[in-house]
């Protein structure tokens, strides 16, 4: 016998379950599409991820690579300019070494325009300009005293200064015997020369300038052999072997920084290389020069 059948339940076929409200059961659903954008999504955010990684780790190489390239040039720069400046106090030196450097020539060549024959009555010496122009114009000179003595001692005071065709009028203004100075003025403009700050040194090279035997602009070289007091209490005496000879008498003794030492004064008798020159520093003391 078939099973009953109730008015609005439907029929059930062979093979075909019914539910328990009496609809009947489909095939499965399937995985919504929205999850598997989702999967998408999350696997590539991952991806972007990793990518994003690699990219700040070879940004972070890269800086540091930059960091170190940086501290290279800078440490590079540094020892570049440690060269350099090595090189400008090797220069410097070098420089110092050969401004140092004893050259007659260029001694000579720098004191000659400011070195004058002197005539006083019949005697014949050397006298030179130093120190800056004094107060009323012109220009102020030193020589021996022993140059000018026979004018001085008639009375008179006044001397010829010569250079090559050149003359000048010069006035004894001041002298000083027991220290054989006498300072002279011109109204004539000459170079002063300048006179030595530190004291000679025993091998010290130098140059004498004069007029030995009224031959002018002649020029010695020689070293300062001894720095000595003089036994006749007139003062301290620069004793050097360059050679000089009557004329010479009141001419600078110049070191190789161009600067006045000493006066040259005596050559000793009976002897040769013994020259004696005032110090410069006497001079200007005296008269309150240089």
């Amino acid at each position: 016998m078939s099973a009953p059948s109730y008015p609005g339940q439907p029929a059930a076929y062979p093979g075909q379950q019914v539910s328990g409200f009496g609809a009947p059961l489909g095939p499965p659903e399937r995985a919504p599409r929205r999850s598997r954008l989702a999967v998408v999504a999350l696997a590539l955010a991952a991806v972007l991820a990793v990518v994003s990684g690699v990219q700040a780790y070879q940004i972070y190489r890269l800086d540091d690579r930059l960091a170190a390239a940086d501290k290279r040039m800078a440490e590079g720069q540094g020892a570049d300019a440690s060269r350099l400046d090595g090189l400008e106090q090797r220069a410097g030196s070098l420089e110092k070494q050969a401004g140092a450097a004893f050259n007659p020539e260029a001694v000579a060549s720098a004191v000659l325009p400011s070195v004058f024959r002197v005539r006083a009555g019949q005697f014949t010496g050397t006298a030179f300009a130093v120190g800056k122009a004094p107060s009323g114009g012109g220009t102020t000179l030193l020589t021996n005293f022993h140059v000018v003595e026979s004018v001085f001692t008639a009375g008179e005071r006044k001397v010829f200064l010569e250079r090559k065709d050149q003359r000048f009028e010069a006035t004894i203004i001041a002298t000083d015997k027991d220290k054989d100075l006498a300072q002279l003025r011109t109204t004539a403009k000459f170079a002063g020369l300048v006179a030595a700050s530190d004291p000679v040194r025993s091998g010290q090279q130098i140059i004498v300038v004069g007029a030995p035997l009224g031959l002018q602009d002649s020029v010695t070289t020689g070293v300062v052999s001894a720095f000595r007091e003089d036994e006749r209490g007139g003062g301290p005496v620069i004793q050097f072997d360059a050679p000089i000879n009557p004329g010479n008498s009141g001419g600078p003794v110049i070191n190789g920084a161009k600067e006045v030492v000493g006066i040259a004064t005596a050559k000793a008798r009976n002897a040769e290389g013994i020259g004696l020159a005032v110090p410069i520093k006497t001079a200007c003391d005296r008269f309150r020069l240089c």
